[in-house]
């Protein structure tokens, strides 16, 4: 998924790469020396570009920053070379500051009349006041990213009576320009220096605080490592696909399916900091937080994406012929610029533990004539006793939203998220149907009207609870290599075999079960899906101790157990496709309170005050926590938008998995005597320890990532 989530945006997109196909910029970068940029930007500045996100009224086209960090991301893909980052970023500072400059400068930076480089240097430059208004500069200036002869510059400068922002002509006497060869050879950098540079109080900008400005640089430079990213999983996944070895393409071989899926984990998550930050920047008040996260989270994704891309390229990726090396210095070169990673993660760890947070939210003003029905309803579920709540949920369809009328509201994804809304602000909460929640769906969308009769309300209003028998001893991940059979026997079926893992089966009153009907066709046909009353004779439960010591899964053994016909669901042969309907059921929400999640919230009052190293680690997986919500808030929007959920859906498991239990062992360790006794520390931790292995492990997952979503062919 892209920075680019309108139409509007993917259009702008397709016109950069379309410039790219004619103008080949990576031909450009090729041809050297540094400032061979020149020869197209005039054609890359009429794309709009520098002008999208600048105030019409001084020149600009009006429209928002995620506009465009979209625009850096594609131009990021295309390497598009020469000082874009920095021109766009002086263009957005110069021109949404209220001052007669702003006015003055705006106009030519938005067209790219004016290239610009930017110093992101804390230190501002010395300066003395002029007679006229203006200010003198003098000393070193430091790094000008993006700077080369001629180009202008904006740099903070001190007079003795506060940091304001200038916008000095690259031409001007006194300005020197010591260039610099760079790891990255599509971009220009050098030291600047100035000798009594005189600037007219025209290019003034104003005290804009040098950290806003940081901010706003740490947003774009997350936009151009999405594009980095992108580009680099691209590549790697097209020659995975036809580079063969030993007879067949390498990226049927499980090694580099993981390496492509891990490189699409972090572009995914790149994208999503880099597209929160921007939007966050419209508003400004939370801008520093999704910034830092932002920078904290992409820099690292996109030089460690860039690198294994080289790596599935193998001998060709490291010739200079092969335009990867190009991006990794890219890569490196932008983290560089940026200060570090580390510099980000320890200021999402100071603004976090200071208070600062990102609120996310979803705009359902569209949906504001409902909220008063809806409202008035609930209001009527608050009167109610408790013990009579649950059954006016099921009866309301408020329990199941997202299920059909009569058993639910067949609402669609926004009215589901106003729901959860309303019933939240009233305080009422909803029943946990736990398997209920998969073997419901399967029998409305699947089973015979008697089935949808006999357990859909029993299951809402809670006199039926259910457990899943699919899993066995040599079928775990691999689920269609079940051996339970069934045989069919006089008014129904007898089941014989070994199911494991299963939870609540001592409790659960019916189970769905998957049984093989016939043995003569391949694993994934022959597969019935059934529904079991966990009393029928037969039926043996075995509790296994897990290493919490608790006994939470359970064997179940099935030892001539009948099951009668119309507790089949379906057709004979046809549990397989019934079995992925059940795992794929999935309501859409938005998890409520923290964007960092409890067990984070938790984990930033045991560190308290960290040291550096505490800080560092704490930082990161703060930039992760966010990375969860924000994934979880994309794949909302898409299905909101009519969309599937896309690889969002399948990233954030793996994220939350890996989140969780870092959280949980970090935990620990803060925890010092805490954390070897018997306690809540140890037990979380103990416990996480199964998320990466139940509902289909880490391994799997990023197999089915590899060829599912990226389209690597089986092995």
């Amino acid at each position: 998924m892209t920075i680019a989530t309108t139409d509007e945006q993917r259009a702008v997109q397709e016109s950069i790469e379309a410039w790219a196909r004619s103008a080949a910029p990576m031909d450009m970068v090729r041809r050297g020396p540094a400032n061979s940029w020149r020869q197209g930007w005039p054609d890359f500045a009429s794309l709009g570009l520098f002008s999208v996100a600048v105030p019409e009224s001084v020149g600009g086209s009006g429209a928002e920053i995620v506009d465009l960090a979209a625009m850096l991301e594609q131009a990021a893909i295309e390497l598009v070379p020469g000082p874009v980052l920095t021109t766009a970023l002086a263009a957005l500072v110069v021109g949404r500051s209220a001052t007669p400059a702003a006015k003055r400068w705006s106009e030519a930076l938005a067209d790219g009349a004016i290239p610009c480089a930017v110093v992101l240097d804390e230190r501002p430059v010395a300066a003395t006041a002029t007679e006229s208004g203006g200010l003198e500069l003098h000393g070193d200036g430091g790094f000008a990213w993006g700077a080369d002869a001629g180009v202008s510059v904006l740099v903070s400068a001190d007079n003795g009576n506060g940091v304001v922002w200038v916008l000095v002509d690259g031409e001007s006497s006194g300005v020197t320009y010591d260039a610099l060869d760079t790891i990255d050879k599509s971009r220009p950098l050098a030291k600047v220096s100035f000798d009594r540079v005189v600037v007219d109080a025209d290019r003034i900008i104003g005290d804009i605080a040098t950290g806003s400005v940081a901010d706003l640089a740490a947003t774009l430079a997350s936009a151009e490592a999405a594009g980095i990213a992108a580009w680099s999983l691209r590549t790697a996944v097209e020659y995975a696909k036809i580079r063969e070895q030993f007879g067949k393409p390498i990226g049927s071989f499980q090694a580099i399916k993981h390496l492509c899926a891990e490189m699409l984990c972090r572009v995914e998550n790149v994208g999503a900091v880099a597209w929160d930050a921007a939007v966050a920047a419209e508003s400004g008040d939370e801008l520093p937080i999704a910034a830092a996260v932002a920078a904290a989270v992409s820099l690292d994704a996109a030089v460690d994406t860039a690198k294994d891309c080289i790596q599935v390229l193998g001998g060709i990726g490291f010739t200079w012929e092969h335009e990867a090396h190009f991006y990794l210095r890219r890569a490196v070169s932008l983290r560089q610029m940026m200060g570090g990673s580390s510099r980000w993660r320890a200021r999402v760890a100071e603004l976090t533990l200071a208070g600062s947070r990102r609120h996310l939210q979803i705009d359902l003003s569209a949906l504001e004539s409902d909220r008063a029905e809806i409202r008035s309803e609930v209001a009527q579920l608050v009167a109610l006793q408790e013990s009579e709540q649950r059954t006016a949920l099921a009866e309301s369809g408020y329990l199941a939203p997202h299920w059909p009328v009569p058993y639910g509201k067949g609402a669609k994804a926004a009215q589901q998220i106003l729901i959860e809304e309303e019933l939240a602000a009233a305080g009422v909460g909803r029943p946990d149907l736990v398997i209920g929640w998969w073997a419901v769906p399967t029998i409305l969308e699947h089973g015979s009207v008697e089935q949808i009769e006999r357990f859909a309300v029993p299951t809402l209003k809670g006199d039926i609870t259910w457990c899943q028998l699919f899993s066995e001893p040599g079928a775990g991940s691999d689920l269609a290599a079940l051996r339970t059979t069934a045989e069919n026997v006089d008014g129904g079926w007898k089941l014989n075999g070994q199911k494991v893992w299963t939870s609540l089966a001592r409790e659960a009153d019916w189970a769905i079960c998957l049984a093989r009907t016939d043995r003569g066709v391949p694993k994934h046909k022959g597969i019935t899906y059934f529904l079991l009353d966990m009393r029928t004779p037969g039926i043996r439960i075995s509790p296994l101790r897990e290493i919490t010591g608790d006994s939470l899964f359970n064997e179940v053994f099935l030892d001539d157990v009948f099951v009668p016909d119309d507790c089949v669901v379906g057709e004979l042969g046809g549990g397989w496709k019934l079995a992925r309907t059940t795992l794929a059921n999935e309501r859409v929400a938005m998890s409520g309170g923290s964007s960092l999640g409890g067990a984070m919230e938790e984990l930033l009052v045991l560190a308290g005050s960290p040291d550096p190293v505490v800080a560092d680690k704490l930082g990161g997986l703060i930039g992760t926590a966010m990375v969860g919500s924000l994934l979880e808030l994309r794949t909302t929007l898409r299905q909101l938008d009519g969309q599937d959920p896309g690889p969002a859906s399948s990233v954030r498991k793996l994220v939350g998995v890996r989140q969780r239990q870092t959280v949980a062992e970090f935990a620990m360790e803060l925890g010092g005597p805490a954390g070897w006794v018997e306690g809540p520390l140890s037990r979380e931790f103990l416990n996480t320890r199964c998320l990466s292995i139940a509902g289909g492990t880490t391994q799997i997952l990023l197999t089915v990532a590899a060829e599912r979503i990226l389209g690597l062919p089986r092995e």
